[in-house]
């Protein structure tokens, strides 16, 4: 445009240039108006569409809080119905309760009715009559459970069920009875043949025993006799009730368990002596010979016996080897060691010590 017009005006200076250009300036301004205007119609379009989709979810949330609130009216309302109706189950959960407790003291008085049913079948000292009354009492107190028990059947569905186990067990119980009422007249029959032939192999017993006793005795005292006579009148050998007591310095030295010249000499006498009544015992008499070791209560503690304990029970054994190699029967003897724990004497003396060390000899029963 300023080109144009400065090609309309030929010749013309340079001061006329200066209106050429301010209209461009302000046509470049207009255009820049113009612009803005068309960006600020724009803007204003958008800006109703958001402003109308602004307004639009106003009213759809509007909507939804009426709906929120209807709803909640509704839950309020559902509320205080399911209130009324806990207060309802509540009062009739406590009648409820109280039906069961009733249930329960009458399950519980049918336990003790069976519990002593179970008690009075285990005494069968009874007679059938006793037995027939019972089983009639019991009935009459089934058949009164019974009724109890049916008027509560309304009650609910877990007293119904206990009911019908208890009915099932009360008859299984008035099976049982009758079955043990029978058994109980057969096991009074078998009782009575049975004590018959238990009192009679009682007595046989004891008379066998006593026999085999009073046997057993009278070798004892033959061996006894002989045995003092082989060993003559000795005050260091001495018989005191079933015991042959031999003091400890007449078959052994001090603290030794080897018999000595003087105790193999009296155990020969013992042994020949013991052959000799052995012919004449009976095989049918089980008997054995006993030899316990004893000492005082002076402690020995060497190498060979640490204890006294060690001693009397080595001493016993050393007699029991001297009668096996003199043709006694090892299962027809016994060595025992008693060590200090069961003296003759208590006392705290040398003549105490001296009784207290013994070898002791008994014929008895295996």
């Amino acid at each position: 445009m300023a080109l144009l017009r400065s090609r309309g005006r030929p010749g013309g200076d340079a001061s006329n240039n200066t209106w050429p250009g301010f209209v461009d300036a302000l046509s470049t301004l207009l255009l820049v108006i113009i612009f803005l205007l068309s960006i600020f119609m724009l803007a204003q379009f958008f800006l109703g569409q958001a402003l109308s989709g602004r307004d639009e979810a106003l009213d759809r949330l509007r909507t939804q809080v009426l709906e929120l609130s209807d709803l909640l009216s509704m839950q309020r309302q559902a509320n205080d119905d399911l209130r009324a109706n806990v207060t309802q189950l509540s009062a009739s959960l406590q009648v409820a309760d109280g039906d069961r407790e009733q249930l329960q003291r009458r399950i519980a008085e049918l336990e003790a009715d069976i519990a002593e049913a179970e008690g009075v079948t285990g005494r069968v000292s009874r007679s059938a009559d006793e037995q027939q009354q019972m089983i009639a009492d019991l009935q009459g107190r089934y058949n009164g459970a019974m009724d109890n028990l049916n008027k509560e059947r309304a009650l609910s569905k877990q007293a119904r069920d206990e009911v019908a186990v208890l009915n099932q067990q009360l008859s299984s119980l008035r099976q049982q009875l009758a079955a043990l009422s029978e058994a109980l007249e057969a096991s009074e029959a078998r009782d009575k043949e049975q004590q018959a032939v238990i009192t009679n192999l009682s007595q046989r017993l004891n008379t066998a025993l006593a026999s085999k006793v009073t046997e057993l005795n009278q070798f004892r005292s033959e061996f006894f006799g002989r045995l003092r006579q082989a060993l003559g009148d000795r005050t260091d050998i001495r018989i005191q009730g079933d015991r042959f007591i031999f003091q400890s310095e007449v078959l052994f030295g001090s603290g030794s368990a080897t018999l000595g010249q003087g105790g193999q000499q009296e155990m020969q006498k013992l042994a020949q002596t013991l052959s000799d009544i052995m012919t004449t015992i009976p095989d049918d008499v089980d008997w054995i010979l006993r030899v316990d070791g004893h000492t005082d209560v002076l402690p020995i503690r060497t190498a060979q016996f640490p204890s006294n304990w060690d001693l009397s029970t080595a001493r016993a054994l050393s007699v029991v080897k001297y009668l096996i190699s003199q043709g006694i029967p090892a299962e027809r003897l016994a060595a025992t060691g008693f060590g200090q724990f069961h003296p003759l004497d208590p006392a705290d003396n040398q003549d105490a010590y001296r009784r207290n060390r013994r070898i002791e000899m008994r014929l008895d029963q295996k």
